[in-house]
């Protein structure tokens, strides 16, 4: 990153990057939910520009959200290790003081201590805020430390502790699958008090919900505090905007310093209102896609092709607006018939007046490995996409 941010320019094209999250799968019956869906769009555009593999991290590792996204954005996710809780957390729009941890929490099912669902069937938003409400009428504080709780989408929420003493961080009490038990916090660089603390929310919490169902539980993951990281706006000189419907995303962004769009609806149209409402004011967009990721995480196929397609009728009202450079990928793959993230590389379509013509006959993963681009790993996206739009001098004499 020093040697790329000592070439940035001040100025050069604008550049949309289209995060169509866990957009990589696996076939079905032969094909994957990118092969099967009807994108002539999308297709039209391989042809006549580049397109690769991408590994968000490198071969065979499976990216989080965060690790992915970051490497989307220039950051090597091995050096930067951010916690869920704080993307959550910055994403409602909490406030976060030095020395508070957070936390992502997940309402869930469980059954005699073992996780049955970890997303107890993605209960409603308002079922959440109910929740949440009795949460916060049982737990106001812990052994001295401030409990606070803020609402997320369906299964999702955020948990903040306040007060002395919480340094380092703790692991999750979320077994990452369901038919294991909920975990017991341990210490990580002497985050003994912050363990002890999770230990009992989840406790309380459980003996709280015993009587809801499906969601009579919560676990949690992510635990940390905030950590320092450059700006994106700063070290790239773009005037970035991020346009995401769900937490994580948002917090990533604000995190990293760009602006964060308002976007009042939840389907791809309204992202792509917002885009076209905000194109004259800023240099860099990012717009992500989740449901095609919480389609592959809850196996419905046909609803991951149906969201692909959804994206494809829109792209163009993308292009009339002329940017300089469009990047459409994912930050992992999330194979519906594997119902988790997972470690295959993610297809890339690169657009530009300036790639070279790749002549494959569609996007997807099968098209993209014969690319003009070959596979590349994600931190070298942003690079690629300031090149395009004339944002870096020549390296060297």
């Amino acid at each position: 990153m020093p040697v790329l941010q000592k070439l940035v320019k001040d100025e050069g094209g604008k550049i949309i990057l289209l995060v169509m999250d866990g957009l990589g799968g696996l076939p079905v019956d032969g094909k994957t939910a990118l092969e099967l869906a009807r994108t002539p769009n999308m297709d039209r555009l391989a042809s006549l520009h580049s397109v690769a593999l991408m590994d968000p991290v490198f071969p065979g590792i499976t990216p989080g959200s965060g690790p992915g996204h970051l490497s989307l954005f220039g950051y090597d996710p091995l050096e930067y290790d951010i916690g869920r809780g704080i993307l959550e957390a910055l994403g409602v729009d909490m406030e976060v003081l030095p020395g508070d941890v957070t936390a992502r929490g997940n309402f869930c099912t469980i059954k005699e201590n073992i996780v049955v669902d970890r997303r107890a069937g993605r209960i409603p938003d308002e079922k959440n805020r109910e929740l949440i409400e009795k949460l916060k009428e049982g737990i106001k504080e812990i052994d001295g430390i401030k409990v606070i709780l803020k609402s997320g989408k369906e299964h999702r929420f955020v948990v903040l502790f306040r007060g002395e003493g919480l340094t380092g961080s703790a692991t999750d009490t979320d077994p990452h699958r369901e038919g294991e038990p909920v975990l017991k916090s341990e210490p990580v660089d002497g985050g003994g008090r912050i363990a002890d603390v999770v230990n009992k929310f989840s406790v309380l919490a459980r003996e709280i919900l015993k009587d809801e169902k499906p969601a009579n539980g919560v676990i949690l993951r992510g635990i940390t505090g905030a950590p320092h990281i450059p700006s994106f706006p700063e070290i790239y000189k773009m005037k970035s905007l991020a346009i995401a419907t769900y937490p994580m995303y948002r917090g990533i962004a604000k995190l990293l310093g760009m602006d964060v769009a308002r976007v009042n609806g939840t389907n791809v149209k309204d992202e792509i209102d917002i885009l076209k409402k905000h194109y004259n004011d800023y240099d860099y967009f990012f717009v992500h896609i989740k449901k095609t990721d919480s389609y592959g995480e809850d196996g419905n196929f046909e609803g991951k092709v149906s969201v692909i397609e959804e994206v494809d009728r829109l792209i163009p009202e993308i292009l009339n607006l002329k940017p300089d450079v469009l990047a459409i990928t994912g930050d992992h793959s999330t194979p519906a018939s594997y119902k988790a993230h997972s470690w295959h590389p993610v297809p890339l379509l690169l657009v530009s007046k300036w790639t070279r013509i790749s002549g494959v006959k569609g996007f997807n993963e099968k098209e993209c490995a014969l690319g003009d681009m070959g596979r590349i790993p994600g931190i070298y996206l942003t690079s690629l996409l300031l090149a395009h739009a004339g944002r870096l001098d020549k390296y060297g004499a």
